[in-house]
């Protein structure tokens, strides 16, 4: 069965990268925050997918109604304990509805970043809640490459601590601010306690995404094996993990002609922007083909993606203004029909694939 892994990138819309020339750090407090909405948004959007595939129906409103209830003192009590009776009953039967819904919807992996979970914990929690995992987007949504080791190594724990503090259980997972990693910066998430990391983007015309030789690297699925542990002799008790972002890849044919000649070309495929902006119906056959290929597929987003309404930034250069606004108010109904285009797929969280690849 092939596999999907939906991942969410959980900051607000004044904290992207392409518009840190003009917001600074010391303003974001005093910014409208939009992130808890949008991400509600799309938390019940995940959930709306199961009983749009499988066409559950709600739960009957029929209720017993206190305007029946007899004229006696006595029959009355006797109805209205009946009423509150059925009523929780009712109530019962659908928050179970709603916890089989979202059992089987599909689940998603929230890279949270610490500075929204340090002021909207609940938020964070309500991720957990509905079933999908929450895993690590750094504190300040610095870019790791231009860190110093110390302030780095900060950033990764005290993300990681917050949110496993807000969780009450591990967090296994980490996603650079702009893919910007190396192989100094995986050694660093590594050895802060982390499972997997999720920052690697192929598409190589990106000015700020790292550029990671795996060449030499054993994969399993579309997972990286980064470190190289022999159980039987090191004290070490898990494998480091690397899940890229998946791109569409034409590899190893060759396009030639008399002037030029384009080999291993890679197109960004893996949501974000180029979601946003490639056709949904070429954008699903390109998806298709990475399925075919790969049998997994792994896609990114903002919550701020689905926000239209959210402030603009109109000192930003035409260039970025373009690049975060085009079709805001298209993405939640493309997320909605991409998701519809592949109901047989296995929908699975980062730590749940990871798991699955590597059980027994």
């Amino acid at each position: 069965m092939d596999n999907i892994l939906l991942t969410i990138d959980v900051e607000d819309w004044f904290q992207v990268e392409n518009f840190k020339q003009w917001i600074s750090f010391s303003s974001w407090p005093t910014r409208e925050l939009r992130v808890e909405k949008n991400t509600h948004r799309l938390l019940d959007l995940l959930d709306s997918q199961q009983s749009a595939i499988s066409g559950q129906r709600s739960v009957s409103s029929n209720s017993t109604s206190p305007d029946n209830v007899s004229d006696s003192f006595r029959q009355r009590r006797i109805a209205l304990s009946q009423f509150h009776q059925e009523t929780e009953k009712k109530e019962k039967s659908i928050k179970s509805r709603k916890s089989c819904l979202r059992k089987s919807s599909p689940k998603a992996t929230f890279f949270v970043l610490g500075w929204i979970a340090e002021r909207l914990p609940n938020l964070v929690r309500e991720i957990q809640n509905r079933g999908h995992e929450v895993a690590s987007h750094g504190y300040y949504h610095n870019l790791c490459n231009q860190q110093s080791v110390e302030d780095f190594k900060k950033d990764l724990i005290d993300s990681k601590k917050l949110l496993e503090d807000i969780t009450g259980v591990p967090v296994y997972g980490y996603r650079a601010p702009s893919f910007a990693i190396n192989n100094e910066v995986l050694k660093i998430i590594e050895d802060c306690g982390y499972l997997y990391d999720s920052s690697y983007n192929s598409f190589a015309l990106h000015g700020r995404y790292g550029q990671v030789d795996f060449s030499q690297n054993d994969r399993k699925g579309i997972a990286i094996q980064i470190s190289k542990t022999d159980h039987a002799t090191s004290t070490k008790s898990s494998i480091f993990f690397e899940l890229p972002i998946s791109n569409l890849r034409f590899s190893p044919h060759e396009i030639q002609n008399s002037k030029f000649k384009i080999q291993n070309l890679i197109l960004p495929w893996g949501g974000g922007g180029y979601f946003r902006l490639i056709p949904l119906f070429i954008f699903k056959m390109g998806i298709k083909a990475i399925l075919k290929k790969e049998n997994d597929y792994l896609f990114y987003m903002h919550p701020w993606e689905v926000d239209p309404e959210q402030p603009r930034v109109d000192e930003a250069s035409f260039f970025y203004k373009f690049r975060h606004y085009v079709n805001l108010d298209k993405t939640a109904y493309k997320l909605t029909r991409m998701i519809k285009t592949f109901p047989d797929c296995r929908y699975l969280t980062c730590a749940e694939y990871l798991n699955t690849i590597t059980e027994g």
